[in-house]
């Protein structure tokens, strides 16, 4: 064991300071790499099944080959990394909106090393994922899969300006944006939230919310996350928006 806490690096930010840190951990008596921003804590390397499982579900979902997926946050890259692990994907660009994160990934200072700024199919993006569909998109510049992983949740945000995503117009913009069958997925760190799921229903023509469980050593038992799921019909021909149940 090290020093308990180590900065690997600090940023100012528009946001607040940004700070990756390694931090030795008694109840798995390891190292665990940490996003922190500002008083928000973005990103540990000890809980990554979320942002795996959403790229997971959400290709799980999504129909066809030669995938285009846009992945909205790059943070510590899991939810890239699953995401081209799927070998229908053609194609992963990330969209970031704090340039050191990008940085971070190209110097190799996280878990995951360069891989992801050394892979082909993969594109690091610096921009704001928020406005990203603010203007129309041509068919051949459409995604077929879009995963959503930057604020807590759909109502505890990073920043108010990101509230005029989370509005049937900003969702409409966003479903302007994918392709006949694209699939868009959320993560979030509170339950299933019906509101939301109604909101989604109202611009998607399926909906679900999927609850994912996984092992907590902090706690030394399970927490749980969300994964909103929200594209096509899956029934040829549906009349109306379905809002299934939430399940595990």
């Amino acid at each position: 064991m090290g020093r308990l806490i180590e900065e690997l690096d600090y940023r100012p930010t528009a946001m607040g300071p940004l700070v990756l840190r390694r931090r030795w951990v008694a109840a798995i008596d390891a190292d665990v790499v940490e996003v922190i921003l500002g008083d928000e804590h973005l990103m540990s390397s000890l809980f990554t099944v979320g942002e795996t499982e959403l790229a997971v579900r959400g290709l799980a979902a999504a129909e066809g080959s030669d995938l285009r997926v846009l992945v909205g946050g790059l943070g510590l890259g899991y939810t890239a990394r699953a995401a081209l692990a799927d070998p229908r994907v053609a194609t992963v660009e990330v969209v970031d909106a704090l340039a050191p994160v990008i940085e971070w990934h190209k110097a190799g200072l996280v878990p995951l090393g360069d891989s992801l700024g050394r892979e082909p199919r993969c594109k690091l993006t610096l921009g704001d994922f928020f406005g990203w569909f603010d203007q129309p998109r041509d068919a051949d510049a459409c995604y077929d899969v879009v995963l959503l992983d930057i604020d807590h949740s759909p109502r505890n945000l990073l920043h108010p300006d990101h509230a005029r995503f989370y509005s049937r117009e900003g969702l409409s913009r966003l479903r302007e944006g994918l392709s006949g069958k694209g699939l868009f997925a959320l993560w979030s760190d509170e339950g299933p939230d019906d509101e939301f799921l109604a909101l989604l229903a109202s611009v998607f023509p399926a909906v679900r919310a999927e609850v994912v469980a996984f092992d907590n050593p902090l706690t030394g038992g399970s927490s749980t996350c969300t994964i909103y799921l929200a594209g096509p019909a899956a029934e040829a021909g549906r009349p109306e928006p379905a809002v299934l149940e939430s399940r595990a």
